[in-house]
């Protein structure tokens, strides 16, 4: 692709874009600006790399050994606490949503599953970073085994965690589109560093999906649903930071 008429033609998108969003009622000029970088940022990022461009991989030797446990490190909600008091034994992940076949799986069923290790580098949006071995299912494994419906666009990741730590707490929530769930490196995770996952990083299940920062890794997955749009859930920005401000994709 000519370099100058690529510059020539986002430029030209960024322009389009801000007209769009000024024309929104409502909508600060700190907010249109906002999306208009988000925007041409993800489309810039689509366009020059490879769909399956991987994250880069580490040796066990680099392993960090204080990966710190951020967010949410144990969970306060009754359903589970009750899950975590039978050492996740009940636990079951749904899959729902727009799929064919939905699916209701115990951690030993994901386990029978073909199953990878990847050693990565954690980008927190704070600014730290940390190296661990995640061991899990690809979620690309669990789609096609659902079956998509056509009109599937996202993958919505519905947690058990509230970050008020009440019971009646706004749950977590995040959601990916379909190039990075079927990314060869996006993961749900059941252990990390060769061990059951612990319950501060996300027991029993965790996203993985390494090309984007910290706050998209969701934990404590208690549901997978596949969706035409996220605008009718929760805040309507596709997941709990980003109904607070944050931007809804963080490749990094």
């Amino acid at each position: 692709m000519n370099r100058r008429r690529w510059l020539t033609g986002a430029v030209a998108t960024a322009a389009t874009a801000l007209l769009s969003a000024c024309g929104q009622a409502g909508t600060s000029l700190a907010e249109q600006a906002r999306r208009m970088g988000e925007g041409l940022t993800r489309r810039t990022q689509r366009l020059l790399i490879p769909r399956d461009a991987l994250a880069p991989t580490y040796s066990r030797a680099e392993i960090s050994p204080d990966f710190r446990a951020n967010g949410s490190t144990d969970p306060a909600a009754s359903d589970y606490l009750a899950l975590k008091a039978n050492d996740f034994a009940d636990y079951r992940l749904v899959i729902d949503g727009l799929v064919e076949r939905p699916l209701s799986l115990s951690l030993a069923e994901l386990r029978t599953r073909p199953s990878q290790s990847q050693i990565t580098k954690h980008d927190c949006v704070e600014g730290w970073t940390s190296i661990g071995e995640w061991t899990g299912v690809r979620l690309e494994t669990l789609l096609n085994e659902a079956g998509l419906k056509p009109e599937a666009r996202y993958i919505v990741i519905h947690c058990f965690d509230a970050l008020t730590q009440t019971e009646d707490g706004d749950r977590y929530y995040e959601s990916i589109d379909l190039i990075d769930a079927r990314h060869p490196q996006t993961l749900l995770a059941w252990a990390m560093n060769g061990e059951t996952l612990p319950v501060p990083h996300g027991a029993p299940l965790r996203l993985r999906v390494e090309r984007q920062l910290g706050y998209k890794h969701a934990k404590y997955i208690r549901r997978i649903e596949a969706v035409e749009s996220f605008a009718h859930i929760a805040g309507g920005k596709g997941g709990y930071w980003e109904d607070r401000g944050y931007e809804w994709y963080a490749g990094i």
